[in-house]
């Protein structure tokens, strides 16, 4: 993982306290540009990430050039912003002038951070208490350097430590207005092909400016192209189940019940899940309320779009917009509220609408969470490939608010997440790289082992953009990134379908609601490995995510609790799949087979980035392989 490479990648930022120069030209190591460091006495070049997961890294590499020589450094590293002792120290020779670059290679142990999950801040300090600043040094190409994978990864996985049942609603995708090709066979076909289950439509910050009669967005004359009909027919071509986005910035719970009665009563449509508004915390919303973004003012409105919604329609559900946390997006300081379990005050977003919502008798049927692990510009594949274990905590800091604020009245709502990608913005090649595929695999397979029942993908379509995070430190061969799992090409060819689409495609095979989550444990963090009962097909179903880019791993699988049948269908999808839809050699599809199995603990090798799914058979039902 590079920290700089002609400038800061990765998601490292620049934090230095001395004076540096990031655009150096020269002399430089490689590249366009280093790194021209002038430190003062104690100052220091300072990298900075939120925390990483460095347990796959053994070591910290760069090259530097002394100039005139003679400073002297130590090299420190911070574990969630804390120093850890005592650090590494390092003094510069004088630059050769026939070689005046030397490569240094620190191990993470000796700076104390070996393994760790949380290395937050890497320092280059002058510790002589000189002043360097007329005598700059340079350093470039900088980068932590991968371990090998342990010789054997040990897997775990108990058929009898059971946990919750899986939610139909857990399969989904946001579908837009916007969508040109979305009323199409070739659509419906793709829906189909993924085996999806469910479908958010009008998400998305263009929900709060939409109206749904018109077809129009607030102040404009123009039409978009799907309407409410227009999704209906594919959605109930594909038999989806349904989330509806009302329009609160702009619109009125009267609009809204008239969207209710027009399609479950006039059209007979039986869209069950409506949630008011989107992100309504955010200022990039449209809010037109004379307090906007304001938890008390979409608290009271809550209540009268519940009503009148509900009044056209009892049987559905409806959902409030939440954040993480109780302090974030404190819109308006002179709403201060009190925790009843802690007692201590918060101004924040939910704790001020929740709150508001217990004052006033109304209960939302359920909640809705956004979740973007990553900045602009701040793209980082390995970062994104260990961020998606957090999920059960936020599952249980939502669930707490919920119990703090609702109390008894908590246990009737549901939390569901109606979106999640890797980047909250302005997408890059990750977004439809294989990266982001085994991201959104593993990001699934986290949400379904917590409380959460519902989880949605941005998006089915979205479009392609040129100019963003393309930086050759990111995995893929694809120059754009695009929101969405396909382009808006009809028909649809390979290359058209992004490694997001095939990931969803895979996942089918591994889980679609109903099937019960069971424990499954590896011992090495570059390994996910998640497993499911199908009771039904009396079948072990093993998700297998090989997050290492170069190294296929040898993995023991040891199974209790289930009586492992001889025979299993394997479904993978990695680099060779890939790397055909960029050539048009070879399947860029999901590629499957069988594979033989003898006792309960056997041997598997997944290929560096890739996910697998193992689909065991019960003992004494084989007749089972090869059907679905």
């Amino acid at each position: 993982m590079a920290l700089f490479e002609d400038s800061f990648v990765n998601g490292w930022d620049n934090w230095s306290w001395a004076t540096i120069n990031a655009g150096n030209i020269t002399p430089v190591n490689s590249g366009a540009s280093s790194l021209a460091v002038r430190a003062g006495p104690f100052t220091a070049l300072a990298f900075h990430h939120a925390a990483l997961d460095i347990s796959g890294y053994k070591s910290l590499t760069f090259w530097v050039n002394g100039g005139q020589g003679g400073q002297k450094l130590l090299l420190r590293a911070l574990l969630s912003g804390t120093i850890v002792d005592p650090g590494f120290t390092l003094t510069l020779a004088a630059a050769d002038p026939n070689n005046p670059w030397t490569k240094v290679t620190i191990p993470l142990s000796a700076l104390g951070v070996a393994t760790k999950s949380d290395l937050s801040d890497i320092w280059f300090q002058e510790i002589a208490g000189v002043d360097q600043t007329a005598s700059p040094f340079y350093i470039d190409d900088i980068r932590l350097d991968l371990a090998p994978p342990p010789v054997i990864v040990n897997v775990g996985v108990d058929g009898h430590q059971m946990s919750n049942e899986i939610d139909a609603r857990m399969f989904g995708l946001n579908v837009e207005i916007w969508d040109g090709a979305f009323n199409t066979p070739t659509t419906a076909d793709l829906l189909t092909e993924s085996a999806n289950t469910a479908m958010r439509f009008g998400g998305g910050s263009l929900s709060d400016a939409y109206h749904w009669k018109t077809g129009l967005a607030e102040g404009s004359t123009f039409l978009w192209p799907t309407n409410i009909d227009a999704f209906a027919n594919v959605a109930m071509t594909t038999r989806a189940q349904v989330f509806i986005t009302a329009n609160y910035g702009s619109g009125s719970p009267e609009e809204a019940a008239d969207e209710v009665r027009y399609t479950n009563k006039t059209k007979n449509y039986g869209f069950k899940y409506w949630e008011i508004g989107n992100e309504n915390y955010g200022s990039w919303e449209v809010d037109n309320n004379l307090r906007p973004h304001d938890p008390l003012t979409y608290a009271r409105r809550f209540k009268e779009y519940f009503k009148q919604m509900k009044l056209a329609d009892h049987t559905i559900k409806i959902g409030a917009v939440i954040t993480v946390d109780e302090d974030s997006f404190p819109n308006y300081t002179d709403e201060v509220v009190t925790n009843p379990r802690t007692g201590a005050s918060h101004s924040g977003w939910s704790a001020v609408l929740l709150a508001g919502l217990k004052q006033l008798g109304v209960t939302p049927d359920y909640v809705i969470y956004h979740r973007y692990e990553q900045g602009p510009g701040g793209e980082n594949d390995a970062f994104l490939l260990n961020s998606a274990r957090t999920w059960a905590n936020d599952a249980a800091s939502i669930r707490q608010l919920l119990n703090d604020y609702l109390g008894a009245d908590a246990k009737k709502v549901e939390i569901i997440c109606t979106e999640n990608n890797s980047v909250f913005s302005n997408t890059g090649k990750q977004t439809t790289s294989l990266v982001n595929g085994l991201f959104m695999a593993d990001s699934i397979a986290n949400v379904m082992k917590t409380e959460f029942k519902g989880f949605f993908w941005w998006n089915l379509r979205n479009g392609q953009e040129f100019s963003n995070n393309n930086a050759s430190s990111l995995y893929g061969w694809r120059k754009y990134g695009d929101y969405g799992i396909v382009s808006s090409a009809v028909p649809a060819g390979p290359a058209d379908r992004y490694p997001t689409f095939y990931t969803y495609k895979l996942l089918q095979h591994y889980a679609r609601g109903g099937e019960t989550v069971v424990a499954a444990t590896s011992d090495y963090n570059g390994l996910g490995v998640y497993a499911v009962r199908d009771r039904k097909a009396r079948t072990l179903n093993l998700l297998l995510i090989n997050k290492h880019p170069t190294a296929p791993l040898n993995v023991n699988i040891a199974v209790s609790g289930f009586k492992v049948g001889t025979q299993a269908d394997v479904f993978s999808y990695g680099i060779p799949q890939d790397n055909a839809a960029q050539t048009g050699i070879g399947s860029a599809d999901v590629a499957q087979s069988t594979a033989t199995l003898v006792g309960s603990t056997f041997t598997w090798n997944p290929a560096p980035y890739s996910a697998t799914v193992l689909r065991i058979v019960q003992s004494g039902r084989e007749d089972n392989v090869g059907t679905d």
